[in-house]
């Protein structure tokens, strides 16, 4: 731990944003020789405690809405806000050090959520051990991958990249040491309101948030199977408050395509065949409800639609890929040579050797996990399905894999983070999976064995992308500032300790209060839950899999295809595919959710008798949105452990609308009458519109806060 008086803070010099001129040299907001506390236990301890918290809102986001909160700029502004609390202050370092420990939060949670759910999707036994060795080992992978690439995204090509995520995060540290009092107490009372309403509701049911056009409407459309829902949580509203009203808009209107197009038209052609045969599956589509229709077929072609957005958005990288293959090489073989004591603070990165080591040590433990995974995975009769020697080949084979294939996406990763913004981390992750799975296959291994093997690969490989990338992101910030990057770099390791543990918690937690897969009351077979846990990336990952492994003839091919060709054409468009196809595969209830978010938060940003006004109303957003998403998150965790029958299900004490009883281990709800009819669905309309109204008054609040510090600098 460093201590030390500091000095005081400069502004962030003129070139911080422009490349340098021949024998220029760019000199850090706090200099080299300044010895500033940074490493404190205020700073590790903020930060930890930012990693507990914005991990479990972040992997429940994901696995609600198949978005993933954006924890930096949150926990950016906690660390100003906290700090300020703090006597003596918080230095801008040690602000530094809370937001790099806490970054782990959204990295892991992203990497996890992606994948693990695709193992319990195809009905693979999964301990909460190997999910947290999986999400760690690869987590730490990516850390020291990208480590002698440092200099060279940061030092060498200063001013070259825009690095839009490091610029944001920079922007607030440095202004937000005056003014972020002010957005501060935006964010947690944000914070309390998401929270209070969604435990409101999810909790104690006191209305109902699930709104469908049958009900409000009076039945109009069902003759059709036309119908339009909207689940009024303010998990959801936040995210379209923060995500605007541009891609909320995409991604509503693959839900018109999906169920007010696609829906009815499939309804209408095929109510006249008795028994309708697709994929290994008799349908009775006369009798299927809206939402039937959309699972069984329409969200395969939203899966087809994400895996080749996924594919085509590496493809567009092209040149960010070729050059970035030789990168690591070059990294590796220039800081081996470095003297790390010799070299300024603000330059002085881990140790080659301990870089070296901790790379050995992590490959190795993914090694040994991908072999314990085939030893004690079961075949038929309860027998180990692999012997020593075979599971020794297949994690020999998984950790050569899991590897090169870190090793060749990691730069990849971090100078898509540096140019775009962007991390294309879910098609790298598919192309990763089916690479896995095409090599467990030539080596014999297949099934449910394999299955598994090639999905703990993807989870590794897929949390070392998420790493990297957004590492890169820290090290450009402290570059800019003068923060220690072995500091950064040493502590990164317990923020993914403790969000690998955090997830390994959260996602079977979810899994056994809500159920990734539920029985489809029509038909009798199971399907994804897609109200309570869509996880759109790992029912994508899920279907590749189990088509590539167990049983290719029963997978709907042909409607994986046309979601490719729809991912084609918006491309050859010019419209965001990702976007789109996320709207075809996530319910629609979800995305008009969103959109209702962006809308309000379009007119909240036109609001204010001056451009000055607005501006300010309309940098509140990022603040009201993550608090939103974080309380009702934080809350919707501790819920699902309420519902949890290992513990008695507490929430059968606290629900009013809805009835819960537990028999023999079984949680099951009934709703009153009035709670499903359209009482309960008026009354959760009326409580999205104060939400709404609550949003527009915080957003004036915080303009007029920030106004006033502005005015008082």
């Amino acid at each position: 731990m460093e201590h030390s008086q500091p000095a005081k803070t400069k502004l962030l010099p003129s070139n911080a944003y422009l490349k340098l001129e021949p024998g220029e040299v760019y000199e850090p907001v706090v200099p080299a020789d300044d010895l500033r506390p940074e490493v404190t236990m205020w700073s590790i301890g903020v930060g930890v405690a930012m990693v507990v918290v914005f991990t479990a809102a972040a992997s429940y986001m994901a696995l609600r809405a198949g978005n993933a909160i954006e924890a930096s700029i949150p926990i950016a502004i906690l660390a100003i806000f906290f700090g300020k609390l703090r006597i003596p202050n918080s230095t801008i370092l040690e602000n530094v050090m809370v937001q790099s420990v806490g970054q782990a939060a959204g990295v892991v949670a992203a990497g996890a959520t992606f994948v693990v759910p695709a193992l319990y999707i195809n009905q693979l036994e999964i301990a909460w051990w190997q999910i947290f060795l999986a999400c760690f080992i690869g987590g730490s992978l990516g850390v020291v991958l990208i480590i002698p690439l440092r200099r060279y995204f940061v030092q060498e090509l200063h001013g070259e990249l825009p690095f839009p995520e490091a610029t944001a995060i920079n922007n607030i540290l440095i202004t937000g040491e005056s003014s972020a009092g002010g957005a501060g107490k935006i964010l947690l009372i944000s914070f309390a309101l998401g929270a209070l309403f969604d435990f409101s509701i999810e909790a104690l049911h006191l209305w109902n948030a699930n709104l469908s056009s049958s009900i409000l409407l009076g039945g109009v459309g069902d003759g059709i199977r036309l119908e339009v829902q909207l689940t009024a949580i303010a998990a959801l509203f936040g995210l379209g408050y923060i995500i605007g009203i541009r891609y909320a808009s995409i991604i509503a209107a693959g839900s018109v395509l999906a169920m007010v197009v696609m829906v009815p038209l499939i309804y209408l052609f095929g109510r006249n065949i008795a028994d309708f045969s697709f994929a290994g599956t008799t349908f009775a589509i006369a009798d299927m409800s809206s939402t039937a229709i959309f699972g069984a077929f329409v969200k395969p072609i939203g899966i087809g639609a994400i895996a080749v957005s996924g594919i085509i958005g590496i493809l567009s990288m092209w040149k960010i890929v070729a050059s970035s293959v030789t990168l690591g090489f070059k990294g590796f073989s220039k800081e081996v040579h470095s003297d790390v004591e010799a070299t300024e603070r603000t330059q002085r990165d881990m140790a080659p050797k301990d870089v070296l080591l901790i790379t050995l040590a992590a490959t190795l433990g993914m090694g040994a996990l991908f072999f314990i995974v085939a030893m004690i995975t079961p075949g038929q009769g309860g027998v180990a399905a692999y012997g020593f020697t075979a599971s020794l080949k297949f994690g020999l084979v998984g950790m050569v894999v899991g590897f090169f294939l870190s090793f060749l996406f990691t730069p990849v990763a971090a100078q898509a983070i540096a140019i775009v913004g962007v991390n294309p981390v879910s098609g790298m992750t598919l192309i990763t999976v089916v690479l896995a799975i095409g090599c467990m296959i030539l080596v014999g291994l297949a099934g449910t064995a394999g299955m598994i093997v090639a999905l703990i690969i993807g989870i590794a490989v897929c949390t070392a992308l998420s790493t990297s990338g957004a590492l890169i992101t820290d090290f450009k910030i402290g570059y800019w500032l003068g923060s220690t990057p072995r500091n950064q770099q040493r502590w990164k390791f317990l923020g993914m300790f403790v969000a690998a543990l955090v997830v390994a918690a959260v996602i079977p937690i979810m899994d056994h209060a809500y159920g990734f897969l539920i029985t489809d009351p029509e038909t009798g077979l199971l399907v994804s839950n897609e109200q309570a846990l869509p996880a759109p990336q790992a029912n994508m990952i899920a279907a590749v899999s189990r088509g590539l492994m167990e049983n290719p003839a029963n997978q709907p091919w042909l409607l994986y295809g046309l979601g490719g060709a729809v991912a084609v054409m918006l491309w050859m468009a010019g419209i965001p595919m990702l976007a789109f196809a996320l709207g075809m595969y996530l319910p629609i209830s979800i995305n008009t959710a969103v959109l209702a978010g962006a809308i309000v938060a379009w007119i909240v940003a036109r609001t204010g008798g001056s451009e000055e006004v607005r501006h300010a109303r309309a940098e509140q957003g990022t603040l009201i949105a993550s608090g939103l998403m974080a309380g009702a998150a934080i809350f919707g965790v501790i819920t699902a452990i309420l519902r949890t029958p290992d513990i008695g299900a507490p929430i059968r004490f606290l629900s009013y609308g809805v009835d819960f009883a537990l028999q023999d281990g079984v949680l099951t709800e009934t709703a009153a009458h009035w709670y499903e009819g359209f009482q309960g669905q008026i009354i959760g309309l009326v409580m999205l519109l104060l939400l709404s109204v609550a949003c527009y008054f915080l957003a004036r609040l915080g303009a007029r806060w920030l106004l006033e510090g502005e005015k008082q600098e």
